[in-house]
């Protein structure tokens, strides 16, 4: 029987401390933000995707929130719609992270969530080299990776300066 997909996002954010403002990135039907709103229920949680019409139909899962905590925004992953050291954590499920701008948003000491539901999703190889590469370039240091279901996770923090 096939684990839950959000299993490694699950076991990724035991690695991310207590963040008050989260970002999904590639957030498709908003279930990844879903589940890190109520993971973190003191933080604000916002979701960005390429596709309005998958922010449409994640904005309509949310429900009642007077707090408006969850926000869904249509954006694309290279030219995040937040400013500068906004977030303390960044989120990317079954996705490539575009690094620099995740490098941009986040706070210093931030952390950055991968995420893959199937671990044949996680890159390998060349793949993994390059995001290595890409990652410490952008000034993340990886400080937990593991297996978690039939996906992968990693973790990384934005260094100071």
């Amino acid at each position: 029987m096939p684990s839950p997909p959000l299993t490694p996002l699950a076991a990724a954010v035991l690695h991310v401390g207590r963040p008050e403002r989260i970002l999904q990135v590639e957030c498709g039907d908003g279930e990844g933000v879903l589940f890190l709103a109520r993971e973190f229920p003191q933080a604000r949680v916002r979701g960005v995707d390429r596709s309005a019409e998958a922010i449409r139909a994640a904005s309509g899962r949310v429900g009642l929130d007077p707090e408006g905590r969850v926000v869904f925004k249509v954006g694309r992953p290279g030219a995040l719609p937040f400013p500068d050291d906004h977030f303390d954590c960044v989120a990317v499920l079954d996705a490539s992270p575009p690094t620099a701008e995740i490098a941009r948003v986040l706070r210093p000491a931030g952390s950055l969530v991968l995420a893959y539901s199937i671990r044949a999703k996680a890159p390998r190889g060349l793949r993994r080299g390059l995001l290595r590469w890409g990652l410490a370039r952008a000034r993340i240091d990886l400080v937990a990776e593991a297996a978690a279901g039939d996906g992968s996770f990693a973790v990384g923090h934005l260094r100071d300066g």
